[in-house]
């Protein structure tokens, strides 16, 4: 009796690992696969009818070919998986165009291809890629950005670097989307995009956002003394010029925009504790209040409250850049105002 239920329990638990085997094989085709729907759907068809054929196999006695045959064919399917490899040559969309490179002398960073679009709607653009130069002595601020757009679970993570002359650089990391291509959270399990690093003007980045987009954005002021500030900010160049060097796939899971920011921050502030709410992204400002990383003296209510610039970006919609970021940051806690200094050259 006891041998008979063992029996019954185990091949219930192999029957579980083909089928959900089968559901990633299935999808990674789908992602995958060259070749119309079609196609991929009959591939995947096929798979699906390996699977079911391999486990009533097994539970008419017959185990040991049933599952060999389908651990081949997963084998066989995973080798093929490992031939799909990151790209920097696909029809990129306009925005994703370039990739910021960077050169650094002394404390000057001068930075190629800075997006600075003005965007009137999604597919309805100015584009300007700029050369800009920051002299990382005169970096004051980090502010850390969320942009919502699906529940409260869900946001896009951003970084903005703050100077004493006014200006604002934001680095976010995004999938790099191909002409047409849009976001899948499904997909980004899939090596369906390449992961990039953007550098861009907050009226571009930012706004695109809240007045274009339709997105909820709330802005936080992170407490870094300014040689952590720094070493952030070079982090963020080390990672564009790796990007450069060797393209990398986004996965939205283990390589989105909040991990990889995690993954650098943890190298300038050693001991930040991983948590599930840097995958919750949404629950970020959670997380960073927990280990004393905002301003200091309010409430997480109070900050999220005054945080929240989505009314304040709409009301400034077209201001020049500079204002817009002052504008944006008008009563949150922590942004003191600073008096602009003379420009860079």
């Amino acid at each position: 009796m006891i041998r008979t239920l063992l029996r019954v329990i185990g091949r219930l638990a192999v029957s579980l690992a083909v089928l959900l085997s089968a559901l990633w094989a299935c999808l990674a085709l789908w992602y995958q696969l060259p070749g119309p729907a079609a196609v991929k759907i009959g591939a995947g068809v096929l798979w699906a009818l390996f699977a079911l054929a391999a486990i009533a196999l097994m539970w008419r006695g017959r185990a040991a070919r049933a599952l060999l045959s389908y651990m081949v064919g997963f084998a066989l399917l995973l080798g093929w998986w490992g031939t799909i490899l990151p790209s920097q040559n696909r029809t990129w969309a306009d925005d994703m165009a370039r990739q910021v490179t960077s050169r650094v002398e002394g404390s000057v960073v001068t930075l190629d291809n800075v997006r600075n679009f003005d965007w009137r709607s999604d597919t309805d653009y100015t584009s300007r890629w700029e050369t800009r130069r920051y002299d990382l002595d005169r970096l004051r601020t980090v502010d850390v950005a969320l942009s919502y757009w699906s529940g409260p679970a869900i946001a896009h993570t951003l970084v903005s670097f703050g100077f004493d002359d006014g200006r604002f650089l934001t680095f976010s990391i995004e999938i790099r989307k191909e002409r047409g291509e849009s976001f899948s959270s499904i997909g980004g399990f899939f090596k369906q995009f390449e992961t990039s690093l953007v550098a861009a003007d907050e009226h571009d980045i930012l706004r695109v956002r809240t007045n274009v987009r339709g997105e909820d954005l709330y802005l936080y002021r992170v407490q870094l003394p300014q040689a952590q500030m720094r070493s952030l900010f070079l982090a963020y160049l080390d990672e564009g010029a790796s990007l450069v060097r060797a393209p990398s796939f986004y996965n939205t899971l283990t390589a989105n925009c909040t991990t990889i920011v995690y993954a650098l921050a943890r190298h300038i502030v050693p001991g930040l504790p991983m948590d599930w709410r840097l995958l919750a992204s949404g629950y970020l400002p959670d997380y960073l209040y927990d280990v004393g990383g905002l301003t200091p003296g309010y409430s997480l209510e109070a900050l999220r409250a005054a945080g929240r610039i989505t009314d304040r970006a709409i009301a400034t919609d077209k201001a020049p850049a500079v204002d817009f970021s002052q504008a944006i940051r008008q009563g949150m806690p922590g942004a003191a105002s600073v008096k602009p200094a003379k420009a860079l050259p």
